[in-house]
């Protein structure tokens, strides 16, 4: 792997671990979204190589492998598949409770809940 693909996925995993971190939800899937990106970067960098495509092997000389370009391909297609399920669910939680914003959604009231501290407290009273 060169130092400048190296860097690269350094980069998107620091970025991504720090959007993780963050308290809205849109920057976790974004977080999510460029570790997927520097798994995919990581694979292609590993698999540099110097040589033909393994179309015609008959004439020698050396081939580069298909096998990372293929699984960074499949990486890629389940990254963006992730990604669109962690949107449509960060659009309904938006939705349902007008927010995205992990503080604010921890404070919303569920169903039931009211019930159950009012029983506590009726029974320490």
């Amino acid at each position: 792997m060169t130092l400048a693909t190296a860097a690269a996925a350094a980069l998107l995993f620091g970025a991504g671990s720090y959007l993780l971190l963050q308290r809205s939800l849109v920057r976790v899937v974004a977080g999510i979204a460029l570790i997927s990106q520097c798994a995919i970067v990581t694979i292609i960098g590993s698999s540099l190589s110097q040589g033909r495509a393994p179309l015609d092997p008959a004439e020698g000389g050396p081939l580069s492998d298909p096998l990372p370009q293929a699984l960074a391909l499949t990486a890629l297609v389940i990254g963006m598949g992730t990604l669109a399920l962690l949107l449509a669910l960060v659009h309904r939680v938006v939705v349902a409770h007008g927010t995205a914003e992990r503080d604010e959604l921890r404070d919303v009231d569920r169903p039931g809940r009211d019930e159950v501290v009012r029983q506590e407290g009726d029974e320490t009273e």
